[in-house]
């Protein structure tokens, strides 16, 4: 494996992590925000 390539997989690998967890964090928000929209009083 070339030097780049070595570079480029340490950058993906190391980005991978945050997105992930940054996604998963995002999804779960944006689920509870809509769960917690069809559960709302609507009477106001």
């Amino acid at each position: 494996m070339s030097t780049l390539e070595s570079v480029i997989w340490h950058i993906l690998g190391y980005s991978a992590m945050p997105v992930i967890i940054l996604g998963g964090f995002t999804a779960v928000a944006i689920l509870s925000v809509w769960l917690l929209s069809l559960t709302s009083d609507k009477s106001q």
